[in-house]
């Protein structure tokens, strides 16, 4: 039974399953709330200016105050007018501090919930089921995989966004103004023990204090073993069958990029493997990071390898191939002569009445590779050439960039328009194919009717009962026609690839059946037979509409690594906009293209059918509006400077045409130049 309950790991009645998927769930939904949240930090916990210090120095503490919190309270009860401020700043900051307190408790949760997990499985609480077949299950092992490397998000995220003295500062604020310090159960203790600062800012030039970040993620002990068990899997494994949607060997590093990411997040669990284990990071290295070193871990998260593996021994030896300069080179020629090569086709597929039913069923290969091609060189270019990603005071970084943008003849307009056509291009064909995909069983089965009928109306012909001109009576043939009829009739769309095999044979029968019989003088029966072959090409077309082709262009066309950097092309967009608004039409696209990244982290919480899914899809949509609109601000802007022009030519340029008007003045008060304009 072992492996029948492992079948549906995701069924509502498979506890194991539902355990671990209500766990990454949550994991997503953190990460949202701690984005959000970190736009809310009230400014004066930063303590930025001599303002704000003086006024409030007395009343923020970091975690020192735990170190004799009667000290600290002392002082403040010694000064009246700092107890009035002190409750004036309780009253204004109590929510939004039980808010950041509520989301800090909920990391440590996540992690206490998930080792919890992992001891259950380990002490057979789920029957039949231990961390061994767990891995071994298709969703078992993305989830185990997914759960660690969420909870490294979260700590990562929770530094880049609200600095450690920060969240120290509301967390004392926190414990003094609630009733924690009072209840005894409260885990504020370890909750302080987890998010305590670690010296890292995310300021620019800032230095990367020592065992950053490994001995921050050592902070809360988890199974050395399901660390290395995760590892292994990652390696080895292509755990999300992405290779499958990128069948050339050249496009591999990006179909197995969002493992790479989760990869690189988990290493931190298990950092000898990043300091002293060769050949485990050359093999690492040689599989996921042979051409490309920028990588984005989370919503367009993005790091650059060349600097965050700099403190590892291994990790920096094995990286140091791909970031050779003749690699570099080679990497960023490559993409430029793809690029050429792919938006001039792309620019074709979208001329006028190029893309038709008839050729794009024809051509479903010839599509897909084309859109791989444009997709993984708008990632690499975007990812590669970004200015967050490198540290202009590194020299080496800044060299390996200067290099790119020489080699791969780098310019941002270009890159732009070839991510406007490319999605163009897959919304166009997403929707011919939605509508097809519609239409198919309905399509193939007239297209089966059509056949036969040819077929009995042919066998008629032979009967000698129809008057066709010169048609001499053929039993044979008329059994045979017969025969044929009934067998186009009884093709099953349910069965498609035995249907698809069948028809095959039914276009090779009536091909052998004109030359055999020497058909070809008569053109009426010629036509017939070419017409139901018509009708069976079209069958065994219709039925090649699959589902999958629409699951690979949603595969290929991500864009979620893009979820930051895009804001680096709001000012082409806009003047991209002003030049010709008819650009609106495929900024929509590129728009949806982008929209398709929240799948990533609504796909567990929907799964796990949580309340979550509502905020989480309300936070991330709400983001990509406000970007949109940000962008599209400047229709009314560019609309308005039209407007006032129109009102300046016609109150002032044109002059009025009076009701009486002499011939030979007409052409002065015609006044064309100024109406054209208009």
């Amino acid at each position: 039974t072992s492996s029948s309950t492992m079948v549906d790991f995701l069924a509502e009645n498979n506890l194991c399953g539902q355990a671990i998927l209500r766990i990454v769930s949550c994991g997503n939904a953190i990460i949202a709330e701690l984005l959000r949240l970190s736009e809310f930090i009230p400014g004066v916990f930063r303590l930025k200016d001599k303002a704000d210090q003086q006024k409030y120095g007395d009343i923020i503490f970091d975690f020192s105050y735990f170190k004799g919190p009667e000290t600290c309270e002392g002082k403040l009860e010694a000064k009246p007018e700092l107890l009035d401020l002190d409750e004036e700043f309780r009253e204004n900051n109590i929510e939004i501090l039980t808010r950041f307190y509520l989301a800090f408790q909920s990391v440590h949760k996540y992690i206490v919930d998930l080792n919890r997990y992992l001891d259950d499985l380990n002490e057979g609480i789920y029957i039949q089921q231990t961390l061994e077949t767990v891995l071994l299950n298709e969703d078992g092992k993305q989830l185990l995989c997914e759960a660690l490397y969420l909870y490294g998000v979260m700590l990562l995220v929770i530094d880049q966004k609200i600095e450690g003295e920060v969240r120290e500062r509301m967390l004392v604020s926190y414990y003094r103004y609630s009733a924690a310090r009072s209840s005894a159960d409260s885990n504020l203790d370890d909750i302080c023990k987890l998010l305590r600062s670690t010296g890292y800012s995310s300021q620019p030039g800032a230095k990367r204090p020592p065992n950053y970040p490994e001995s921050y993620f050592s902070r809360v002990p988890i199974s050395e073993t399901f660390i290395s068990m995760v590892i292994g899997r990652l390696r080895s494994d292509d755990i999300y069958n992405q290779v499958s949607a990128y069948p050339l060997p050249e496009h591999r590093s990006t179909a197995l990029a969002t493992q790479a990411a989760m990869l690189y997040v988990i290493l931190y669990f298990d950092p000898s493997i990043l300091h002293t284990q060769q050949a485990k990071m050359r093999e690492i290295v040689d599989k996921y990071f042979p051409d490309n070193w920028v990588i984005s871990i989370y919503m367009g998260i993005t790091v650059n390898l060349a600097e965050a593996w700099e403190p590892y021994k291994a990790a920096k030896t094995a990286l140091n191939y791909t970031l050779d300069l003749s690699n570099v080179k080679e990497q960023a020629s490559r993409y430029a002569a793809v690029t050429d090569r792919v938006h001039t086709q792309v620019q074709q597929f979208l001329k006028e009445g190029c893309l038709r039913e008839e050729l794009v069923l024809d051509n479903i290969p010839k599509l897909l590779n084309c859109l791989r091609d444009c997709n993984v060189a708008i990632r690499w270019l975007m990812l590669h050439t970004a200015d967050t990603t490198c540290d202009p005071n590194n020299k080496r970084l800044r060299q390996i960039k200067d290099q790119i943008l020489t080699d791969s003849r780098y310019n941002s307009r270009i890159l732009f328009q070839l991510l406007l056509d490319t999605a163009q291009f897959e919304f166009i064909l997403k929707e011919m194919f939605k509508q097809m995909l519609s239409e198919k069983q309905a399509k193939w089965e007239n297209y089966k009717k059509e056949g036969s009928e040819r077929m009995t109306e042919l066998a008629d012909v032979f009967s000698g009962v129809k008057p066709l001109t010169r048609v001499e009576k053929n039993e044979n043939l008329q059994a045979w026609f017969r025969e044929i009829s009934k067998q186009i009739m009884s093709l099953n769309y349910d069965d498609s690839t035995a249907a698809g095999r069948k028809t095959v044979q039914l276009i090779q029968a009536l091909e052998e059946v004109q030359e055999f019989h020497q058909l070809e003088s008569n053109l009426q029966v010629c036509q017939f037979l070419a017409d139901t072959r018509k009708f069976l090409h079209q069958m065994i077309r219709t039925i090649n509409i699959k589902e999958e082709v629409l699951i690979t262009m949603q595969i290929v066309g991500d864009l979620s690594y893009a979820w930051q950097l895009i804001d680096s092309f709001t000012s082409i967009m806009q003047d991209s906009i002003r030049v010709s608004p008819s650009m609106v039409t495929k900024l929509r696209a590129t728009f949806l293209k982008l929209a398709s990244a929240l799948d990533l982290p609504l796909l567990r919480i929907n799964q796990a059918n949580s309340p979550d899914l509502l905020s989480v899809s309300q936070y991330y949509s709400g983001e990509l509006v406000s970007y949109v609109r940000k962008v599209l601000q400047i229709i009314p802007e560019s609309m308005f400077t039209s407007l006032l022009k129109i009102i300046k030519l016609q109150t002032h340029d044109i002059i009025e045409v009076p009701t009486r008007l002499d011939k030979d003045k007409l052409r002065d008060y015609a006044q064309l130049g100024p109406r054209y304009e208009v």
